[in-house]
């Protein structure tokens, strides 16, 4: 088997966001390598820290209220040692970002058309016909339906579909190395999102660019991804193919996860709940377990006081020990074993 070239490599970052004086890491030392023409999902509820690590590889956050360290290694270039005007020439060029809410990325003052032309200006020598030129071929790439239209509007004029298909022109329009899509079908209808879906699929296998998805959607990971990081309360808790991940789901919260998706073969009075909900930022536990007090059944020796990683296929990687010893509430451990759960 070939190996596979890596695009961008992150070592023990850290990010921490400033609460009341004090900085609390809401991405804590994660490292991930991340390869050439793949999709690589980042999966997990709200508040687990997925949108800040994306951020940071961009190094997007506000300097005044955050604190950052570790690398992030980019074109053999460490992202959070360059000044302004060295990220200013990454992004956009070889790094383009989908925006979580188009309507709140776009400029609401300026015309869609120009938003886009002002990235081509910045990051190229075309003349003002061929930025024009360049922004229609683009659109046309995305599916707006009317592109000479589209260029003259304003983001408020277009539906929401249509905004996501303007960011997703905006973040190619430079053919960049690298797409980080932040939950691009969030708040689309399921016929608009299976659309961007497709529209992504098929633009990367043109671009042999790489993306790294990040979504609370497993349907949207089955479907697009081919490795997959499952992330909780700032730390990567579990990684691998993503054949591996929904065939032999190993962390209790991965595989809590996938349980609360609903199974139109198997009937059942209720779904699956995950108890509790993701602590705070301030509230973090910093040591131990941090998935442990949402399986309050399970006896504190199957947890590890400092976890670490465990190898369980190769390529396949489970954050602690309680992996091996994970039941579902009210399940008998070797019932569960015997069963295959």
């Amino acid at each position: 088997m070939q190996e596979q070239e890596t695009l961008l490599k992150i070592r023990n970052l850290s990010t921490s966001f400033r609460i009341a004086g004090k900085f609390y890491a809401a991405v804590d030392d994660v490292s991930l390598d991340i390869f050439k023409n793949e999709v690589f999902a980042l999966v997990g509820e709200s508040g687990c820290g997925k949108t800040a690590l994306a951020m940071s590889i961009t190094k997007l956050h506000n300097q005044l209220y955050t604190r950052m360290s570790g690398e992030v290694i980019f074109k053999e270039r460490n992202v959070l040692a360059l000044n302004n005007d060295q990220l200013q020439d990454i992004r956009g060029r070889n790094v383009g970002m989908i925006f979580q809410d188009a309507l709140s990325a776009l400029n609401p003052l300026m015309r869609v058309g120009y938003q886009i032309e002002e990235t081509l200006y910045y990051h190229g020598s075309m003349s003002a016909a061929d930025r024009k030129m360049r922004v229609l071929e683009l659109f046309t790439e995305v599916g707006l339906p009317n592109p000479e239209l589209a260029y003259t509007q304003y983001p408020h004029q277009l539906s929401g579909g249509m905004r996501q298909r303007v960011m997703i022109a905006c973040a190619l329009a430079c053919k960049p190395d690298l797409i980080i899509a932040d939950e691009p079908t969030t708040a689309l209808d399921v016929t608009i999102q299976a659309q961007i879906l497709d529209l992504l699929r098929k633009l990367q296998a043109e671009m042999q660019a790489t993306i790294i998805l990040i979504t609370h959607d497993l349907g949207v990971v089955a479907e697009m991804a081919d490795r997959v990081a499952v992330m909780y309360a700032g730390q990567i808790v579990e990684m691998a193919s993503v054949w591996d991940l929904f065939g032999n789901p190993q962390h209790p919260y991965t595989r809590s996860l996938l349980a609360s998706i609903p199974n139109l073969d198997v009937y059942t009075e209720r779904l699956h709940v995950i108890k509790g909900m993701v602590p705070p930022l301030h509230l973090l536990p910093r040591s131990g377990c941090r998935f442990s007090a949402r399986t309050p059944w399970l006896p504190s020796s199957v947890h590890q006081e400092t976890p670490t990683y465990h190898e369980v296929a190769p390529g396949h990687i489970v954050l602690c020990t309680c992996y091996a010893h994970f039941v579902f509430e009210g399940e008998d451990f070797q019932t569960a074993k015997v069963e295959g759960r």
